[in-house]
């Protein structure tokens, strides 16, 4: 009777063990559910795995493309041990058994088993062990690993029943969290394309266009690195734009024509690297010394606009293929823009160009027509004047009204003909300003340039310098009554712009507006202005300078 007593006794506290576990699976699957971000949910299962089998050391693998492992989460383990243990596993010996057969293993001493690979330096000693895959869907995610029971020498059945009990759970955890993962980043690829579309039809600047793309472009698919590689004339593609730290000094480099990587452009190829520091297919030496690399082509209406290069340092995690799929979208979408913000930028350069010539127009017809008229109503009143000073005033005011047509004139040449983008650059419209002053002057000034002119002078101070230009030479033809004006412009740390006449000079205690806006203009860009006779003591020198 007493043993049929123990026997029931017995049963009765087994069944209440069981109920306690299945009571914990329960509680544990739905701590495990619990969150969406992907990381908390993967510690929240090895937390778990351990609590419910009463395993010392617990920890996640979780396999990547290589079949390695891409992520190793443990509990039991502090810190400082871990560091002192060094690399995570890579997936090989026990670790690798289960990576390439993913069933559960149970083991009851894993230094024993013919594929034990053994334990790194300070690595705390392990025996017991179960390991259970966990499988999303039809993929094996990664695997359970627990070793080291507390108060038994190894696991049981049943614990091995509740660890895969558990990671079907996890399962359907980690399908969620990756779901929810996934449309976080592509909401955040969407919301980015759109406000890079507002950026581009908004700006002025085509480089601010570009830069805004690559680096919005770096930011979303969490890269370290992004360069923009646009067409040239000759066929080969430039690196002009780049964000980020730029460790292999892609900036400025050129792409051949005929080399792989242009042809890949020119093919609209996207390609993806999983490690360029060890692949030997890459393309562009220099992208050595980054990690994963992604390249995408910019294509709009079968028009290839150039490539957006995204590269992440040695080590880093690899382009997942939604990131990949979205940079493909964002490349498209970007490109789209860029041709539209092109376009919107043509049509309001055209609409200046149009107002430049209705009121190049006007003044020609009405302004120069009127103004001559008065001319020959004051030259018919002075012949009919009696006073020698009236005849004198009045012939002057004739003289007044005919360097106004002239300046006039010179302005509708300026407006008809304005300053050219491209490869002109400031020695062109320099010469083109002076050119434009030839017929008011009577003769064509001399010019000299020394120094980088085009590739050093900024547009800021380039458009202040030919309004500069434009005022000394305007000035010399209404006041100096030269003969020959000499114009030099010399860059070397400074702009300095040197005009000097022939003429009359300037007269004494008179009132000089022109040369104080001048100076004004000068003083904005913290240079100066200064006025004096000629280098024989003879005419007007103005010099014009302002630092770089």
């Amino acid at each position: 009777m007493s043993d049929l007593v123990a026997e029931v006794i017995d049963r009765l506290g087994s069944a209440a063990a069981t109920g306690g576990r299945l009571q914990r699976l329960l509680e544990a699957v739905i701590a495990v559910g619990a969150d969406l971000d992907l990381h908390t949910t993967l510690r929240r299962i090895v937390e778990a795995a351990a609590d419910l089998v009463d395993a010392r050391y617990a920890a996640l693998g979780v396999i990547g493309p290589d079949r390695g492992l891409s992520d190793f989460i443990t509990v039991g383990i502090d810190e400082g041990d871990r560091a002192l243990i060094g690399d995570l596993p890579h997936g090989r010996g026990i670790l690798g058994l289960l990576i390439d057969r993913p069933e559960p293993l149970l083991l009851d001493d894993l230094t024993r088993h013919r594929e034990s690979y053994g334990f790194p330096p300070n690595h705390p000693a392990m025996h017991s062990f179960l390991g259970v895959p966990i499988r999303v869907r039809d993929e094996v995610f990664g695997n359970l690993y627990l070793t080291e029971k507390h108060g038994r020498p190894d696991f049981t059945i049943e614990d091995e029943q509740v660890v895969r009990a558990l990671a079907a759970a996890a399962g359907v955890a980690i399908e969620n969290a990756r779901l929810f993962e996934s449309a976080n980043r592509r909401e955040k690829w969407i919301m980015g394309s759109a406000d890079v579309t507002t950026t581009l039809l908004t700006t002025q600047d085509p480089d601010e266009a570009l830069a805004v793309v690559a680096e919005r472009a770096r930011y979303l698919a969490e890269a370290d690195f992004a360069a923009m590689y646009l067409p040239q004339p000759d066929g080969s593609y430039l690196v002009e734009v780049t964000a980020g730290v730029d460790l292999a000094g892609l900036g400025g480099t050129s792409v051949a024509r005929d080399s792989p990587l242009a042809e890949a452009i020119n093919a609209g190829r996207t390609l993806f690297i999983e490690d360029m520091s060890t692949d030997p297919d890459v393309m562009l030496e220099k992208s050595r010394c980054y990690g994963p690399g992604l390249l995408v082509p910019l294509i709009a209406s079968d028009r290839i606009l150039g490539a957006l290069e995204l590269d992440k340092h040695i080590g880093e995690v690899s382009f997942a293929h939604t990131e990949r799929a979205m940079a493909q979208t964002f490349g498209g979408q970007a490109a789209i823009a860029l041709m539209l913000a092109s376009a919107q930028r043509d049509r309001e350069r055209l609409a200046v160009f149009e107002d430049r010539d209705r009121i190049a127009r006007d003044l020609h017809d009405l302004v120069i027509q009127r103004l001559f008229a008065t001319g020959m109503m004051l030259q018919g009143a002075a012949r009919l004047a009696r006073m020698p000073e009236v005849t004198r005033r009045v012939n002057q005011a004739v003289d007044e009204l005919d360097a106004t047509i002239r300046e006039v004139r010179s302005t509708i040449f300026a407006l008809q003909n304005p300053p050219r983008e491209g490869p002109t650059g400031v020695r062109g419209r320099v010469l083109r300003e002076v050119a434009a002053a030839g017929p008011v002057l009577g003769f064509d000034p001399t010019v000299t340039f020394v120094g980088p002119v085009d590739s050093t002078v900024p547009d800021g101070v380039a458009e202040q310098l030919l309004a500069a230009l434009r005022e000394i030479l305007s000035n010399v033809s209404r006041h100096a009554r030269a003969s020959r004006v000499e114009v030099y412009l010399v860059v070397a740390g400074t702009v300095e712009l040197s005009v000097t006449d022939d003429g009359v000079g300037l007269p004494p205690n008179r009132r000089h507006s022109g040369l104080a806006n001048l100076s004004s203009r000068a003083e904005e860009l913290g240079g100066s202005a200064t006025f004096g006779p000629g280098p024989s003591g003879k005419g007007t020198t103005v010099t014009w300078s302002v630092p770089l």
